[in-house]
């Protein structure tokens, strides 16, 4: 819930001033009736604001086997795959926002670099419990390689 609350907080952060410049311009200028205008950034941030929470839920990742699973989308789906084996390194980071609301991301590097894979949003103790894991199941998978 953290990482919707970030998405959310830098949705009014982007979108707070073109709405403010759609109200205060045209009521400087003496033209209060364009003001209106300002409906627009608006309805667009309200949609982004649902928008935002149907992409939150679609997150989700699965540990198997062999390999790692992680998938998001509403619209488009997508699901990446990633072998343990082929994993080269695992890294957890935060910005500011995430430290603020106790949030992490785990990234992964394979050797593809199309194949990069993202979980954001996850608790800090459980990205380094992943980081640790992965690692541990990637090196015991690519020793034989």
């Amino acid at each position: 819930p953290g990482l919707l609350t970030v998405w959310r907080l830098l949705l009014v952060i982007w979108m707070a001033p073109p709405i403010l410049l759609a109200v205060i311009l045209p009521l400087a200028l003496g033209a209060p009736g364009w003001a209106t205008l300002a409906l627009v950034p608006l309805a667009l941030a309200g949609w982004l604001w649902w928008v935002l929470g149907r992409h939150f839920r679609s997150w989700r990742y699965r540990e198997r086997r062999d390999d790692l699973l992680i998938g998001r989308g509403v619209l488009w789906r997508q699901l990446t795959v990633v072998p343990y084996g082929r994993m080269q390194l695992v890294e957890v980071t935060s910005g500011p926002l995430d430290r603020k609301f106790g949030l992490a991301r785990l990234q992964l590097h394979t050797a593809a670099a199309a194949t990069d894979a993202t979980i954001p949003g996850l608790d800090p103790a459980e990205a380094e419990r992943l980081r640790d894991r992965l690692t541990e199941l990637g090196e015991a998978r690519s020793a034989g390689l």
